[in-house]
């Protein structure tokens, strides 16, 4: 696996490299957001970690550009605290997770992992998928509970296709923010916690006890199959 760590502060990016090396992966660095968007168009890395804050282009414009130019390459943000608007934005502009300065690089490495199995999912994307006594059909757009069609908003239908996706992983409201709406028209992470109420009583045989789609305290959601 090849990382590429775009980071421009020499001990972040110092230690980035010794543990990503230490997993065994393939690491090169750059230290400025545009050799950084030079080095994943000429040789895509299998992995982007980037920096939000960078000289002469920013994580945001290197992600912007990169998915601009079709690139699928996996990216994880890194963020420092208090800057929640670089979340939103990231994840608007492409970002796949963030994580917020300071971390441990343990954390890090569990977010890398779950990114590249997502991403490996992706490239076998699934037809179909069934739990419980619910069938869903990606392709058709349609799930069905007992043989009964649901009637699902085209909303509540990408949440549960993302949660399928992501099945087994915490996912808090705003990567879901990101990744099913579009943030100018629903800002507020209530608006996840609504959808997720009213998907529950769709799919659930009893929404009060979900069985499948789990609150995590503090944290978010939890899709179990």
């Amino acid at each position: 696996m090849k990382v590429l760590i775009v980071e421009d502060d020499d001990s972040m990016s110092t230690a980035l490299r010794d543990g990503f090396a230490y997993e065994g992966y393939t690491v090169r660095h750059a230290p400025d957001g545009a050799e950084g968007l030079r080095l994943a168009s000429e040789e895509p890395p299998d992995l982007l970690i980037l920096d939000v804050m960078l000289p002469k282009m920013s994580g945001l414009d290197v992600c912007k550009e990169l998915r601009a130019r079709g690139s699928t390459v996996p990216i994880i943000m890194l963020t420092a605290r208090g800057q929640e608007i670089d979340k939103v934005l990231g994840l608007k502009l492409g970002a796949d997770d963030y994580v917020t300065k300071p971390f441990g690089f343990l954390e890090l490495m569990a977010r890398a992992e779950a990114l590249l199995r997502r991403s490996s999912g992706r490239n076998s994307a699934l037809a179909t998928f069934a739990f419980g006594d619910v069938a869903v059909d990606f392709r058709a757009g349609e799930a069905r509970k007992a043989g009964s069609l649901l009637e699902l908003s085209p909303r509540e239908f990408r949440l549960l296709q993302y949660f399928i996706e992501n099945r087994g992983e915490v996912l808090d409201r705003d990567r879901l923010l990101g990744a099913v709406w579009d943030y100018d028209s629903a800002p507020l992470t209530r608006t996840v916690d609504m959808h997720v109420a009213k998907l529950r009583k769709k799919i659930e045989d009893d929404p009060a006890d979900p069985r499948f789609l789990v609150t995590v305290h503090r944290m978010g959601y939890k899709f179990i199959a």
